[in-house]
């Protein structure tokens, strides 16, 4: 099956998803296309507005790595450039709310998680040959 694109209906799940990741406190949700996801709360870089998305992500120690692929659309995802402005963020992975720091995964680290990704749902190969940007694996550290 093709990896999905961007489209209305794929909108409206981005929308409900965190949602109902919260309210049921992380059982709604909690894995997608075969991965863990966890709620990203960013701050907008422009807005100064808490922005939230849920996302898949790469087990990295205490650590979670969140792949900026946006389904392999030619531009950044908006959580990325707000994390790239304000690089202090907070997630909730089920019902646990943690303060993190991103920082863009660089060399040997970033290839090694994006083969994790990939092993973990092929889909992310397939974005990347959509797009011409190279496709930022971004780190979130826990700060608490």
């Amino acid at each position: 099956m093709a990896a999905p694109r961007k489209n209305k209906l794929v909108q409206l799940f981005w929308r409900a998803h965190p949602w109902l990741y919260k309210v049921s406190g992380g059982r709604i949700g909690k894995r997608l296309m075969g991965m863990p996801v966890l709620l990203l709360t960013t701050t907008g870089r422009r807005s100064g507005m808490p922005r939230e998305r849920a996302l898949t992500y790469v087990p990295e120690g205490d650590s979670f790595a969140v792949i900026a692929s946006y389904l392999g659309e030619p531009r950044h995802p908006d959580w990325y450039l707000n994390l790239n402005a304000r690089p202090e963020a907070r997630v909730r992975v089920g019902s646990a709310d943690l303060r993190v720091r991103a920082r863009e995964a660089r060399a040997d680290e970033r290839e090694r998680l994006w083969k994790e990704a990939v092993r973990m749902n092929a889909d992310y190969e397939e974005y990347r040959t959509r797009t011409s940007r190279r496709i930022p694996v971004v780190v979130l550290e826990r700060i608490d």
